[in-house]
């Protein structure tokens, strides 16, 4: 194996249609629940506003139980930053140009289910959503710029969440067989390679993010998790048979931890997390079955599954051809008291490692666990990799004369590609890079546009003013050298 990234290697970056289309409306689009969410911060979280049935507005705090009877609406005067985002659904040809001016040879991207279904029950897709895709698709191939595709990036349609309760309703999944298959049809040759989901693990953090409310909702989220696992298969298996050169990967977030100490207590802590938290996914999706392991968890929490007649042979033929995961951070894991937090914008849920430092939004940077996290995965599993989220959000700022310094991202990434180098050399087979917000768009967590990952600025603010201007950072042109490279020159 050697110890340069291989040829053909994937370099790129990432989006998701929530945080940077826009057009939330447009078109024939269907609404989502975070058409109804508000922005934040790293302190203030992103609030739902709902209507009860008495007709009072009220806002709804992330992982709370909602009011009975309750419906999402659009209030006037509030704002709500993924109606517009940064303008990407007008604006994707001058992006997709200022991506093949990186070099980059792949986009993760994805596609709003409710631009295509716009309540997700329909008989008959919106042929407007069906059109702006394939003329997204088109773009890219035009610039020699291979899309890798979410299917659903926390996109659910409203109706679907409101009416049907969600992914907890094995209907669900017919209504998703529909949308992948008609995706699947309608855009081979233009797509190769499809995820599921994102970061299909991400539900269960209500379990140590808001433990005052997971009692309830334990038993739902598992469900809902069992259905988008089957749902997941049954797509990998309808690709494969539409199209035999499709490529389907899982997306999980990666909950790296290591033992804060070296008491046993803190170690068996240490594994049942990432039992519990990453390979409980990666397991199902990757090896087709159930871990032993899940017995307990299922015990832990009182879950009782409903299966369907053909779960198993679904989940056991309907098995991923790559594996994917965000990385951002790591965290400690301790039974001890007395320990300091990660902050309160980090979903890592864990303790400091004071061994390493920490961004303004206090997720810890450790390019060592990247490689660590690496040969975990492919010693688990040996299939291909592609880390499809990574990167540093934080303030930028431009100068008078319209330049933007980021030589903290820049610090950032040629770390954690120095990292993928090594694990390469390791013996693990990366084929993919695309770090996250590769233009800057709305933060998922806080729904700000303070919090920029991006190599390409985009003057869009907290308030919802701006001109939606790109402008490129010194960032962009050092990765357009590293792309040029291959990954030699991180200079």
């Amino acid at each position: 194996m050697g110890t340069s990234f291989p040829k053909g290697f994937f370099w790129g970056g990432a989006t998701a249609a929530n945080q940077c289309e826009g057009g939330w409306n447009e078109d024939g689009r269907g609404p989502i629940p975070l058409d109804m969410t508000l922005s934040g911060n790293k302190v203030t979280p992103r609030f739902t506003t709902m209507q009860l049935s008495d007709g009072r507005v009220v806002k709804v705090a992330p992982f709370a139980p909602e009011p009975e009877g309750a419906k999402r609406v659009v209030v006037d005067g509030e704002y709500y930053p993924s109606h517009d985002a940064v303008d990407a659904y007008h604006r994707y040809k001058e992006d997709i140009a200022l991506f093949a001016e990186m070099g980059f040879k792949m986009l993760r991207m994805s596609i709003s289910w409710s631009r295509i279904f716009p309540r997700g029950i329909e008989s008959a897709p919106n042929q407007a959503g069906l059109a702006f895709y394939r003329s997204v698709f088109q773009e890219l191939q035009a610039h020699c710029i291979e899309p890798l595709v979410t299917i659903c990036h926390y996109d659910t349609p409203l109706y679907i969440e409101e009416e049907l309760g969600g992914w907890s309703n094995r209907e669900v999944i017919g209504l998703f067989d529909r949308f992948v298959q008609t995706i699947f049809t309608e855009y081979r040759g233009l797509v190769k390679y499809w995820l599921t989901f994102n970061e299909i693990n991400s539900q269960l953090v209500a379990k140590t993010f808001a433990p005052e409310h997971a009692a309830g909702m334990m038993q739902k989220s598992y469900q809902a998790l069992h259905n988008q696992f089957v749902a997941s298969a049954r797509a990998v298996r309808a690709a494969h048979r539409i199209d035999p050169d499709y490529q389907v990967g899982c997306m999980i977030c990666s909950f790296c931890d290591y033992p804060l100490t070296c008491d046993p207590h803190d170690v068996l802590a240490c594994q049942q997390k990432a039992q519990n938290m990453f390979w409980y996914c990666g397991d199902v999706m990757v090896r087709g079955a159930y871990p032993p392991y899940a017995q307990r968890i299922w015990n832990d929490d009182r879950i009782e599954l409903a299966w369907g007649d053909g779960d198993v042979e679904d989940l056991k033929l309907g098995t991923v051809d790559f594996f994917s995961f965000s990385y951002y951070s790591t965290s400690c894991v301790t039974t001890h008291e007395g320990v300091e937090k990660d902050g309160a914008a980090n979903m890592s849920l864990g303790v400091k490692n004071p061994y390493l430092e920490y961004s303004e939004y206090g997720w810890s940077m450790d390019p060592i666990g990247l490689r660590y996290l690496l040969n975990e995965i492919y010693g688990r599993y040996q299939i291909p990799i592609m880390v499809v989220e990574n990167g540093l959000g934080t303030t930028d700022i431009v100068e008078p004369d319209g330049s933007i310094h980021d030589p903290y991202r820049i610090e950032y990434l040629r770390a954690h590609i120095e990292a993928l180098k090594a694990a390469i050399a390791d013996g693990v087979d990366l084929r993919a890079y695309t770090p996250w917000g590769c233009i800057d768009l709305v933060s998922a967590s806080t729904g700000e546009m303070h919090k920029r990952y991006g190599f390409i600025y985009v003057d869009r603010h907290d308030d919802g003013t701006g001109t939606f201007d790109r402008i490129r950072k010194d960032s962009f042109y050092w990765y357009k050298k590293v792309i040029a490279s291959n990954g030699e020159d991180l200079d």
